[in-house]
């Protein structure tokens, strides 16, 4: 219980941040006529400042976090996508998934976990010096989303890799890299440097929010259990053998105690809630993808804990 209640505590404290996020679009406080521009302001202000706030304010190897993170953030959610497709097309019929709709949506939703605002902030309150691994091994990630992710939901039609390349995040990681091997970070002037810090630290809260704002949205008018096989199929997938095969990989590795965390944060983790915007602008089945985003995060409140517990024993962290 020593070690289990500081997870739990943490997660709580991330899904209390989005039901307050539901509550206040049920009772009318955050309509959705804000949303384009809240999610505009987190994602091209708050989050690269968050980014700037944590590369020059600790300390870390830049020639250890450049390259393998984020190869590993695109490698396990491409492999993650290419197996939930497989499972999809293969066994479609059999879990509920009739149609091609259905089968991308599912794949998309299941192949991807909650990369950044339910892992970020409990990396933030038990491994801090995690973060910028975590940081790192995301925009892998978000190559990974707006490419394979995209050729998932929209088969060989245009990828979204110009948006990965041209995002204000990516953007800023990198600069900070850069700023980090010229030494430069320490001349970033005191009150810039504040500023930029108090903007930082309000990208997870905000962005918290908006997830469950969205949520609502979609719950509005929707099935939520349909075909029990498709949800046992979600958290099985995402829940028991990505995570078997992500920590299995960081055995095989053994890189460093920070990379250790981020795979096994990201082992643990739910589906990812944005991808749902993905398949509704792609006319794929919205009531498919909001199933498996809903009922893994729904698991995730048992076994987020769980997975980060085995985690700990499993890579020794």
């Amino acid at each position: 219980m020593k070690e289990l209640w500081p997870i739990v505590a943490s997660v709580l404290a991330v899904f209390l941040i989005m039901g307050t996020g539901a509550a206040c679009r049920s009772i009318g406080w955050l309509n959705s006529q804000a949303d384009r521009t809240l999610a505009s302001l987190t994602s091209n202000v708050m989050l690269p400042a968050y980014f700037v706030s944590r590369f020059t304010g600790d300390d870390f190897d830049s020639a250890a976090v450049s390259w393998l993170p984020p190869t590993l953030g695109f490698g396990m959610t491409a492999l993650g996508f290419a197996l939930a497709y497989g499972l999809a097309r293969i066994f479609g019929p059999w879990l509920g998934l009739e149609t091609d709709s259905k089968q991308r949506a599912f794949a998309l939703c299941a192949g991807v976990c909650n990369y950044g605002y339910i892992p970020l902030p409990i990396a933030e309150s038990l491994y801090p010096n995690s973060v910028i691994d975590l940081i790192m091994h995301n925009v892998g990630v978000d190559f990974a989303l707006w490419s394979v992710g995209l050729l998932i939901i929209n088969g060989l039609k245009n990828a979204g890799w110009r948006r990965a390349v041209f995002s204000p995040p990516l953007i800023a990681a990198v600069f900070c890299m850069l700023l980090r091997q010229a030494g430069l970070h320490h001349s970033i002037p005191g009150p810039l440097l504040a500023a930029v810090q108090q903007l930082g630290s309000c990208a997870i809260p905000l962005g918290l929010l908006l997830s469950g704002a969205i949520v609502v949205d979609f719950l509005k008018g929707s099935a939520l259990v349909g075909n029990p096989r498709t949800l046992l199929a979600a958290i099985g997938f995402r829940q028991g053998l990505m995570p078997v095969i992500i920590l299995g990989t960081a055995a095989m590795l053994r890189t460093s105690p920070n990379l250790d965390v981020v795979l096994a944060l990201q082992a643990a983790m739910p589906s990812a809630v944005f991808p749902i915007v993905i398949v509704r602008l792609y006319g794929r089945d919205t009531e498919t993808a909001l199933r498996v985003v809903l009922w893994t995060g729904i698991a995730s409140l048992v076994l987020i804990p769980a997975w980060m517990l085995v985690g700990r024993w499993w890579l020794q962290f």
